[in-house]
């Protein structure tokens, strides 16, 4: 039991010994100014309405019903209304450890999720280009959510959606066509030189496939555009496929993987869309108008109807946001009851109509199905100015621009750091830096530096575990900080899961590495004396295990040399 759950079960226990109500659970909080003690409690001001007694009484009585040793409490004090500050004995504290040093790479993970599926789609671009910086964040914010997901102990599938049906294919498919046949693009069209080098292959490709020479292809691509459907979706294809690889060399680089590639054109081909529509006309929620087929959305807290499928006028087609109920539908079929969507704020609009959707089917799919986890988008800074052009992509920065620039360790630290909602600046300058400003550079220097130890030393970490130490000689402040930080890993963790916010973890690593650093700088290690020098290489094995698993959860690496 660490010491948090010791001194909980102790405040509990003598809230019942004065006449706590059965199941009262106390709180146990960090004191903001670490002076006023290691935990705090307001049990005093929750007992006082069952109690009928003052805040500032019902702390006296718990102090006098506790028993300080049980908790390995070393001072108590009572602070304004009826707060109580505890200072744990330094032993006590940094025994903690221990469960560090014997649980290792597992420290922090918990059973929450059961073994219970979850599905988290992200990125989930349309195969038109490289990926930007948009999906860069999105790649590192849904990674890091799967990741958490799986630390807390749920059976994560990472999926991908290709939208690759629509007029963009089609802008797509005729930008690739106007490299072949040398005429001048469009205004709408895509215009970056990844473009030309795909025509240049899809020339190439079409020529091995018909034995003829490239002059020929582009003569023949010429000549029968108009009238040969087969060879625009040749071309078609060639170009989807040629981004589709594009895109996942730019997640490989990034480290991201995924489990499911699911395309938006089989919801076509399968007739998913098709039974998607008739289901939510039996359900009765679906009315005709002006020659549209309209869904009452209203009826599941949309602000106005919406239209499902234009009238024969406007081509006929489903909106766009019915293919997005059915492959929820097809989510909730294959298991999932639990799915989460990273998606960037411009989808915003679409939550409530694909939620009502998925209501008006009436398939027992709860009202918060899917969630969602919405981010704003990145504007990138390099010598002060705004970069807003790749060199490659044309009109927008890569993903693969930053990570050639500054690696993936700072690309995804720098994406994650900031609550998702939140606008985010990349400093190009600043994620090249070799300096204590550089966040990521920062804590993983403290993770070289805990490493540097035992190099120095010749001291194999596999031989510190922990017996014999003792853990009493971890008195200093800087250690005793550093001790805290390292046990509230487990329940910062889990609060970043349930919240499904992984720039929490960026944060605690930052203020982790601090504390690391400052112990560094101004305790020794390996020039003491054996019973402290043993508790210190337990203190920075310790660190070095919980920096490297935290960094892991965010998919970055914890280098031992730097």
């Amino acid at each position: 039991m660490t010491a948090e759950l010791r001194l909980r079960a102790e405040v509990a226990r003598a809230a019942r010994a004065i006449g706590a109500p059965d199941g009262f659970a106390p709180a146990l909080d960090r004191p903001r100014d670490p002076s006023h003690g290691d935990w705090a409690t307001n049990a005093a001001m929750a007992l006082a309405k069952p109690l009928g007694k003052k805040p500032q009484d019902i702390a006296k009585a718990l102090l006098a019903a506790m028993d300080p040793a049980a908790a390995g409490v070393a001072e108590s004090s009572i602070a304004g209304p009826g707060f109580i500050n505890f200072r744990l004995d330094s032993g006590h504290l940094a025994s903690g450890l221990m469960a560090v040093l014997e649980q290792g790479a597992e420290f922090g993970r918990n059973s929450t999720g059961s073994g219970k599926p979850v599905n988290v789609e992200f990125v989930s671009a349309n195969p038109t280009g490289p990926l930007h910086v948009g999906h860069g964040r999105q790649a590192a914010l849904g990674d890091a959510i799967a990741s958490l997901l799986a630390y807390g102990g749920w059976n994560v599938t990472r999926e991908f959606y290709y939208n690759d049906g629509g007029g963009q294919i089609e802008r797509l498919r005729d930008s690739v066509y106007a490299h072949i046949a040398g005429i001048p693009l469009a205004a709408d069209q895509y215009h970056g030189e990844y473009v030309k080098d795909v025509a240049t292959a899809c020339v190439a490709d079409l020529a091995a496939a018909r034995g003829l020479t490239a002059a020929a292809v582009t003569a023949l691509v010429r000549a029968n555009w108009a009238s040969d459907s087969a060879l625009r979706d040749a071309v078609r294809m060639f170009a989807v496929a040629a981004l589709r690889a594009e895109q996942d060399a730019d997640l490989r680089a990034f480290g991201v993987k995924f489990d499911v590639y699911y395309l938006e054109s089989s919801l076509y081909t399968e007739q998913r869309v098709a039974e998607t529509i008739e289901a939510l006309k039996a359900a009765g929620h679906a009315f005709m108008e002006d020659g549209a087929l309209w869904l009452r959305t209203t009826d599941f807290g949309d602000d106005k109807d919406r239209v499902m499928v234009r009238s024969a006028e406007k081509g006929g087609e489903p909106t766009y946001f019915v293919p997005d109920v059915a492959y929820h539908v097809t989510k909730w079929k294959r298991g999932f009851t639990r799915a989460i969507d990273v998606q960037g704020s411009d989808h915003h609009s679409t939550v409530t109509r694909v939620r009502a959707g998925l209501q008006a089917l009436e398939m027992g799919i709860p009202k918060g199905y899917p969630e969602y986890v919405l981010h704003q988008m990145v504007t990138v800074m390099r010598s002060g100015e705004e970069v807003k052009i790749s060199k490659r992509a044309g009109s927008y920065v890569t993903v693969r621009d930053l990570i050639d620039e500054v690696g993936r360790d700072a690309v995804r630290y720098f994406f994650i750091m900031r609550k998702g909602e939140s606008q985010l600046v990349f400093d190009v300058d600043l994620a090249r830096s070799q300096s204590e400003d550089n966040p990521v550079y920062y804590i993983q220097m403290a993770h070289a530096r805990l490493s540097g130890i035992f190099r120095v030393g010749n001291i194999d970490p596999a031989t510190i575990t922990g017996a014999g130490v003792a853990w009493d000689t971890l008195s200093q402040p800087e250690e005793r900080e550093l001790v805290k930080a390292l046990l509230d890993w487990p329940s910062l963790v889990a609060g970043a899961t349930e919240a499904l916010e992984p720039h929490r973890v960026a944060n605690w690593l930052l203020e982790t590495a601090r504390t690391v650093h400052l112990w560094y700088h101004k305790h020794h290690v390996l020039d003491e004396p054996p019973e402290i020098m043993t508790a210190r290489l337990a203190l920075a094995k310790a660190s070095r295990i919980v920096l490297a698993n935290a960094l892991g959860v965010l998919g970055i690496s914890a280098p031992e040399r730097m």
